[in-house]
């Protein structure tokens, strides 16, 4: 059996993060095992934004999904290897859209002495509402129209 490692935010889910999910559990093969670590609001604060919805109801989403077998909260010191570490998965999927350099995190397992191999997932839900940032200009375009 693989272990198999994704991570995200996972904001306001939506279908690609299900079909990211399904894509990452299959690339372990058949009797794979799909961990999946949810961003800490401070590290998406730091990153990007204020996520809208908190981390623990995202932690608790994600693990309702059918693709994934265990899910935990990233570390909070932010060692992204820590859980890495832990979990000590065969692969680590990295999201179509998400913008990490894929060679350059392989470098960095392989100096920790990691036996994590990486690979981006390339089958992308595409769709007017296909990402957690675009609902969300969705939901305020029309609430600053109003207000002017």
């Amino acid at each position: 059996m693989k272990k198999v490692m994704a991570s995200g935010t996972f904001d306001l889910l939506h279908p690609g993060h299900g079909i990211y999910l399904q894509e990452a559990k299959n690339l372990g093969g058949y009797n794979s095992k799909l961990y999946v670590v949810v961003a800490r609001d401070s590290t998406v604060e730091k990153r990007k934004r204020v996520p809208i919805v908190g981390e623990n109801q995202r932690l608790e989403l994600i693990k309702m999904l059918k693709p994934v077998d265990e899910a935990y909260l990233g570390n909070e010191e932010g060692d992204i290897f820590k859980i890495v570490e832990e979990i000590d998965p065969d692969i680590i999927a990295i999201g179509p859209d998400q913008t990490h350099n894929v060679e350059k995190l392989q470098k960095a397992i392989d100096e920790r002495g990691l036996k994590a191999r990486v690979q981006r997932v390339s089958v992308y839900h595409q769709d007017e509402l296909d990402s957690s940032c675009k609902i969300i200009k969705k939901i305020k375009i029309p609430i600053l129209k109003e207000k002017f």
